[in-house]
């Protein structure tokens, strides 16, 4: 299996070898030459296996430079009931991502029971151990550079803690997460985590990432790698989890499940479109965006318009704050049919702050063939879906799956069988879930008193310039 970029001036690479890389040396995303497919008999197959097993059974098709043996321990070492043990009550940890079904035919899909009550977790851990791995085997160290809106930061850090010629850099917007997710980061005191708050918001955070990583003289020099959604490692692993999912809900192969998904950076229902792709009965992919609505407005219209900063909204969801929507580019490149000039001349436009307009050569009218519709959220309308779900069902969710549940609603049939990511745990957004019913919700035990604990971060300016010198300074 070769990797190769959206741009297409970079050549073909080998898993192992964009692991560790990020974005392309002519910054595109990499994506596999062509997707596996799974038949019919394989995905009857299947159905049943454990999470690992099921883990194991695809990502053997997107990794062939590591052992088979290699890659089952790094499966088994990454999706344990220990590690993912923050299961509402009355589930099972050892189903690593239980469904919660509110009603027939529409469920809950439980990705947040890992370590930093956030669906990253589930790529990030794996994440974690296969650099460890890679890093052992060629006898190199690493100095990861990341966003975070909120999430990806806390699991990437809690993944990377303590490992072996790995030290990571994470930057995130200053005063612009939830208190519990800013606790998470800054609390740690491990001496490979650096956090940087920068002045700003997420989309300037994200792009100091990408003029990093586009400088390849100091990108080489100071061995920069990457964990935002960027990373294939990411999707791979997060195309896993829409599997167990649809076998958790459905009976037989025949069945269509449609999956609402909070979405961003456009990585975790990218992940569903590639399961789309590889042969998963898929009906719907939902995509579902707060104020920041430029994905809603894309698959409307057919434009991409990112916006830039002073109209990049601060919401109480905020982990969904995003305005450049990064694994976007991943799904154009297939909705363009993967035509690596047609992307350079969409994006030239992007990267300089521009927009595009894909009903120009009929690229738009293709998006049905792909299962995608859309829909947007606000304010009222998730304190309104998470009072409802509590008085209707008795469960408590989260600012994020409130939205992929209210847009997930709107745009379901009668009839169809609906599966919502649930994205974050309720306990990460305490003040959005007081003003919605009144009372904080339950918080894991060993998490009580996060905030009260010693942070230690640096605040910087939105500059790329003086982020390569904290990182120089220190590797």
């Amino acid at each position: 299996m070769k990797y190769i970029s959206t741009r297409g001036n970079s050549p073909a690479q080998s898993f192992s070898q964009i692991l560790l890389g990020g974005l392309a040396p002519d910054g595109g995303l990499y994506l596999p030459e062509s997707y596996p497919h799974f038949s019919d008999a394989d995905l009857t197959a299947m159905r049943g296996m454990s999470y690992a097993d099921l883990a194991f059974t695809i990502l053997s098709r997107f990794i062939d430079d590591i052992p088979a043996t290699d890659l089952r321990t790094i499966v088994d070492k990454t999706y344990r009931p220990e590690v993912y043990c923050h299961v509402r009550a009355g589930q099972n940890a050892a189903d690593i991502t239980p469904t919660l079904t509110l009603e027939p035919h529409l469920s809950l899909l439980s990705l947040s029971n890992g370590p930093t009550l956030a669906f990253k977790d589930m790529a990030m851990q794996l994440l974690g151990n296969l650099f460890e791995y890679v890093l052992d085997k060629v006898g190199q160290e690493i100095n990861i550079l990341g966003a975070t809106s909120g999430d990806t930061g806390s699991a990437a850090e809690y993944a990377m803690r303590g490992k072996k010629g790995i030290k990571v850099f994470m930057l995130s917007p200053h005063q612009k997460m939830s208190r519990f997710q800013t606790a998470q980061m800054f609390s740690l005191q491990d001496p490979n985590i650096f956090n940087i708050a920068v002045k700003g918001v997420f989309d300037d955070a994200q792009d100091i990432v990408k003029a990093v990583s586009n400088d390849h003289a100091f990108k080489a020099k100071h061995k920069i790698g990457a964990v935002n959604s960027i990373n294939w490692a990411r999707v791979a692993a997060q195309i896993v989890y829409y599997f167990k999912g649809y076998f958790a809900v459905t009976q037989s192969n025949s069945e269509k499940v449609s999956f609402s998904v909070p979405s961003g950076n456009f990585g975790n229902i990218c992940a569903g479109h590639i399961a789309r792709m590889m042969g998963l009965p898929i009906d719907k992919l939902i995509v579902a965006t707060n104020e920041n609505d430029v994905l809603d407005e894309f698959f409307r219209t057919g434009v991409y318009r990112p916006r830039d900063s002073a109209h990049t909204y601060h919401t109480s969801s905020p982990s969904m704050d995003i305005s450049k929507a990064s694994n976007f580019e991943r799904f154009v490149f297939d909705l363009v049919g993967r035509d690596s000039a047609k992307m350079r001349e969409l994006w030239s436009e992007v990267d300089q702050g521009g927009a595009f307009d894909l009903n120009e050569g009929g690229y738009f009218a293709k998006v049905g063939d792909y299962g995608f519709v859309s829909g947007a959220s606000n304010h009222e309308m998730r304190m309104k879906m998470i009072r409802w779900v509590h008085d209707e069902y008795g469960v408590t969710i989260d600012t994020h799956t409130a939205d992929g549940l209210k847009v997930g609603l709107e745009c379901r049939e009668r009839g169809d069988n609906l599966v919502v990511l649930e994205t974050a745990l309720p306990a990460k957004f305490e003040d959005a879930i007081q003003e919605a019913l009144g009372h904080t919700p339950e918080r894991p035990a060993d998490l009580v008193g996060l905030e009260d604990l010693p942070q230690r971060f640096e605040v910087m300016a939105a500059d790329a310039n003086a982020i390569k010198s904290f990182i120089a300074e220190r590797t």
